[in-house]
């Protein structure tokens, strides 16, 4: 007779002497069938499929069924079952704590009854089927229950000792291998759903280097950390980077939703403190007991100043042109899910000349448990090196990861403004894309010297331009637009180019729109050729021409100024903008007030539905 390992000595002591040793071998050798090294070649299913089956024949049971628990750890669910299939196919369940099933979870204790019926058992297949006792025992695998395996059996009445140790040899054998696959599972899905949350590509901003890496940890288990970069339609360039408390399947899915959230209060508000706030009141109500650590922070169009919140993350590191890089003076709040709740949230504004370099990053790159939080940050100050935003980032992880064992994930991203005398990019020739320009537009122009209104009127020019091209070159077919912006003192240069071939617009009371656009530039023309259509402007700035030490003022234009939303209005005042700012953070109640566009600790909140979109 084979041995099957070092249990079954144990398990014949546990047998009674008025067994006959034919008897004994008989059991011996199903026992062996469990314990079978073949099955381990098997995938979970048919492994399960397979030792349910055995363990009806060795108990001479009528039904054999595993449930596992759900991933709230609140129910469990018919996931395998032999004699009583429709189980499964029907998705019973039960509450841990209820019924035959539910009380052997609740106590991880074995149980029988020899008396099935409806104060016992409330699954009605059972009685149905016409079970008269059941035996169960508890799935457990390093101290964590996974479920509950039961038999049960239509003529016999009550099962033995000895069925119970045999039927913890099968739900150690089930434990161990369902355990395994749910890792596997686990691990891939939260791998496969990190992925497609963070950025297949980042936005492509004129003059702004972007540049992300994300390195995982030898821990096994994903963690939750992620980082977003988005525009708004207004021109704004958001930013965000955090870490979910946790690991695994469950972490990842609460980074999913904080993301999709953050896009949403994004276009909300341009106060990112407020948009933090909303995040906490969002992981409050639908994520409870979680916890998360983020960084969100907004460029203004010019990509000259950021507004940063931040909520338990460390602060970014900012590398001035001329100087060293040290983290932001940025002060941190709770994270988002933790306390009361009550607490008001913080903006901070900062100046960010161009070609300053700037790096946020998730704890995992600066914290190791040989080292201090303060030598991390010293060592990544060492290693700040790199001509740009790409080179900088393998340049800090090589420098603090290198080929040491990290436990943690780690998220870095970095971003640099640059100088950029000409604006020179493609739109796709759909009306979608004018968003696109006027983005481009309101970061470009303001670097040129234009001014707030000058800004608006040539938002006007070349949104009309682009939109003539879009319809009366192309029509339904598509194709591209290319825009082209100089610097040429005192003047901005700006050329709308096309590849169809020009219609004439159809129908009454066309044309306002060139009239419209002679009307705020110093000079029109369109030039016509075989290979398409290109609109030639130019447009005079006020501050360079004073600069040049020529006239001040451009041609004489009649008619209304423009706003920076590129919106005529009647009488074009000086620019405001109107905050909005929670008086009372336990109702709600907000007050308005109009703020200077200057540094402080709060920025303006405007809803991006009240900007040009």
């Amino acid at each position: 007779m084979s041995t099957a390992g070092p249990w079954l000595p144990g398990y014949a002591r546990h047998m009674p002497k008025s067994v006959d040793s034919d008897d004994a071998e008989d059991r011996l050798r199903r026992i062996e069938a469990i314990t079978d090294t073949t099955l381990g070649e098997l995938d979970v299913e048919e492994l399960l499929h397979q030792l349910l089956e055995r363990v009806r024949s060795i108990l001479r049971a009528d039904t054999a069924t595993v449930l596992l628990l759900d991933r709230d750890g609140r129910h469990l669910v018919a996931t395998a079952s032999s004699g009583i299939e429709e189980e499964v196919r029907q998705g019973f369940r039960i509450g841990v704590g209820e019924g035959f099933a539910g009380k052997i979870a609740a106590t991880r204790q074995a149980l029988t009854i020899d008396q099935v019926d409806s104060t016992t058992v409330i699954n009605p297949l059972l009685w149905r089927k016409g079970i008269r006792s059941l035996a169960g025992v508890p799935l457990i695998t390093g101290g964590e229950l996974l479920g509950v395996l039961h038999v049960g059996a239509v003529k016999r009445v009550g099962f033995t000792d000895q069925d119970l140790h045999l039927l913890r040899l099968a739900a150690d054998r089930v434990a161990l291998s369902t355990h395994a696959k749910l890792t596997r599972v686990e691990k891939a899905a939260a791998s496969a759903l990190q992925r497609s949350l963070l950025p297949a590509r980042l936005p492509d901003v004129p003059g702004l280097e972007l540049a992300a890496r994300y390195a995982p940890g030898d821990g096994g288990d994903i963690s939750g950390d992620w980082y977003d970069v988005f525009t708004l339609p207004s021109g704004w360039l958001c930013v965000a980077i955090g870490d979910v408390v946790g690991r695994g399947l469950a972490a990842a899915t609460v980074m999913s939703r904080l993301r999709t959230a953050t896009r949403a209060y994004a276009l909300e508000s341009r106060d990112p403190s407020e948009v933090l706030t909303k995040l906490d009141r969002h992981i409050r109500t639908f994520e409870p007991d979680t916890m998360a650590t983020i960084a969100y922070a907004m460029w203004e169009p010019t990509l000259r100043r950021m507004h940063i919140s931040l909520a338990g993350h460390l602060s970014p590191v900012v590398a001035p042109p001329q100087g060293p890089p040290a983290p932001a003076d940025v002060p941190v709040d709770p994270p988002v899910g933790y306390g009361s709740g009550a607490l008001r949230r913080r903006t901070t504004i900062i100046d960010v000349p161009l070609e300053t370099l700037v790096l946020f990053y998730t704890d995992g790159l600066v914290e190791r448990r040989n080292r201090s939080l303060s030598e991390g940050l010293a060592l990544l100050a060492d290693c700040f090196s790199g001509e740009t935003a790409d080179e900088l980032c393998s340049a800090v992880l090589a420098g603090l990861l290198g080929s040491e064992r990290n436990e943690d994930d780690v998220a870095v991203l970095a971003i640099r403004a640059r100088e950029l005398p000409v604006l020179d990019f493609e739109i796709d020739a759909v009306p979608q894309s004018l968003a696109e320009v006027r983005a481009a537009l309101r970061r470009w122009l303001p670097s040129a010297g234009a001014d707030e209104n000058e800004v608006g009127e040539l938002l006007v020019v070349v949104g009309e331009a682009c939109a003539n091209a879009i319809e009366h070159a192309y029509g339904p077919v598509g194709g591209t637009v290319r825009i082209r912006l100089e610097r040429r003192a005192p003047d901005v240069l700006v050329t709308v180019s096309d590849e169809g071939t020009w219609r004439e617009p159809r129908g009454r009371n066309r044309g306002k729109g060139t009239e419209l656009m002679r009307k705020l530039a110093d000079d029109l023309r369109f030039e016509h050729t075989a290979k398409g259509t290109t609109a030639h402007i130019r447009r005079r700035l006020a501050a360079r021409a004073e600069e040049s030490g020529g006239p001040s003022g451009a041609l004489p234009r009649t008619g209304s100024g423009v706003s920076a939303s590129g919106v005529a209005s009647q009488d074009a005042a000086p620019p405001e903008v109107t905050s909005s700012e929670p008086l009372s953070d336990a109702t709600g109640e907000h007050g308005r007030k109009t703020l200077p566009i200057t540094g402080s600790d709060h920025s303006p909140t405007t809803p991006e539905s009240e900007a040009l979109s």
